[in-house]
């Protein structure tokens, strides 16, 4: 075999993250940050061995865990799916968290097992409610979150002016309710969703591309968070279109954290309030704002998401040197 990768398969709220232990090695950069830039430059070939078809899926995403570059964090994390490497991801860490308490790879105290992450976007701090080894579900204080854009439209070839709102809760987001397209919030409506959600990703890259108020090589709108009301105890739910075309079976993470952000932009959700989110498969994301903060120029907010995450799988992924398809492949 010419590559080896340990890894511990989880999901949230049935979204997976493959947790990658061990086969990547120190990655070059004195931050995170740089250590993304410097992956996706020269490393990406695994990213997708490790998501694509055959070892993944369409809808497959990760965690590459590497030694912190800051003294105050206990793991490094670096995010991987389909559409490339994230700055965070909301499942993402609490997958990870999950995973770093259930094998011992940090510290665990009973009740509140805290585990620090040194990502791309910043440090984020994982809460992790411990019961008997295990970890009943995790509360991530996330990195500021803002409006960035609120009551934009764009041109949107076969659907028309579309008017949205763009918040950044770890990644961008552009936030819209569905039946403003005239599109039920149905599974039978999902490659109608899927069509429109890419579409509307198209026409923002194209014509209003956003980046990150204080960090340029944070830029581009690779998801559109389509809302519908909530039901049930819900406020509110979403189906989530991510590039290259797939939906999130979890409740995003860091999606929720932009929707706090406009909501509260909107002066429509304050600060310690409840806001549970539903996803486009039922389950849910508890997400509060613990407190107001600026990004740069911007009015932000502290965004925090609970959620649940359950181990799946322990792996070893390998490539033959035979293998046709070393970097995987999509359909």
């Amino acid at each position: 075999m010419t590559r080896s990768f340990t890894a511990i398969d989880s999901h949230t709220e049935g979204m997976p993250t493959r947790v990658i232990t061990d086969g990547v090695g120190p990655i070059p950069g004195e931050t995170m940050a740089q250590r993304r830039e410097h992956f996706m430059a020269h490393m990406d070939d695994i990213r997708q061995l490790l998501v694509n078809e055959p070892r993944g899926h369409a809808a497959m995403s990760g965690a590459i865990l590497q030694p912190p570059t800051r003294p105050d964090a206990d793991w490094g994390v670096l995010y991987i799916e389909v559409s490339g490497c994230l700055p965070m991801c909301g499942h993402g860490t609490i997958g990870v968290a999950t995973v770093l308490v259930e094998t011992g790879m940090v510290e665990v105290a009973e009740p509140v097992t805290h585990v620090r992450l040194d990502t791309p976007a910043g440090l984020v701090v994982a809460e992790v409610a411990v019961s008997g080894g295990r970890a009943q579900h995790v509360t991530i204080q996330n990195v500021p979150a803002y409006a960035h854009e609120l009551d934009a439209s764009v041109h949107v070839p076969a659907l028309g002016e579309v008017r949205y709102d763009l918040a950044y809760g770890g990644n961008f987001y552009a936030i819209l309710p569905l039946d403003q397209l005239g599109i039920p919030f149905s599974h039978k409506a999902k490659n109608e969703i899927l069509t429109a959600g890419l579409s509307v990703m198209d026409a923002i890259n194209e014509q209003r591309r956003p980046t990150h108020v204080t960090d340029p090589a944070i830029s581009g709108c690779k998801h559109v968070q389509f809302t519908a009301p909530g039901r049930s105890g819900s406020h509110s739910r979403n189906a989530m279109v991510i590039h290259p075309g797939w939906f999130d079976r979890s409740p995003c993470g860091t999606g929720t954290c932009a929707r706090m952000a406009q909501l509260h932009a909107r002066g429509d959700l304050g600060l310690d309030e409840d806001f549970v989110n539903e996803s486009f498969i039922g389950t849910r994301f508890t997400g509060r704002l613990t407190a107001p903060t600026r990004v740069g120029t911007r009015d932000a907010v502290v965004p925090e998401v609970t959620g649940r995450a359950w181990i799946t799988a322990r792996s070893t992924y390998l490539l033959d040197p035979t293998d046709p398809f070393p970097r995987g492949f999509t359909l």
